[in-house]
């Protein structure tokens, strides 16, 4: 299992926090998301088959891209 918090400068709202937590909960491998409006920072724990890649690849699609 692996943890991982990025940065999401585009969450400005609870709908933000929603969107991503659902979207990103749905991914096979997601063991929990936890999105911060204030702090615009997700909370990622995660085991294969997700991973970093697929994960970015994902914020990104649903126009939340992480900050590198």
């Amino acid at each position: 299992m692996t943890s991982k918090t990025y940065f999401v400068p585009s969450i400005s709202c609870g709908h933000c926090v929603n969107t991503i937590q659902m979207e990103v909960g749905e991914m096979d491998g997601i063991e929990s998301v936890t999105a911060n409006a204030q702090t615009k920072m997700v909370d990622i724990t995660f085991d294969a088959p997700a991973d970093e890649e697929s994960i970015k690849a994902l914020m990104a699609e649903i126009n939340f891209p992480v900050a590198e």
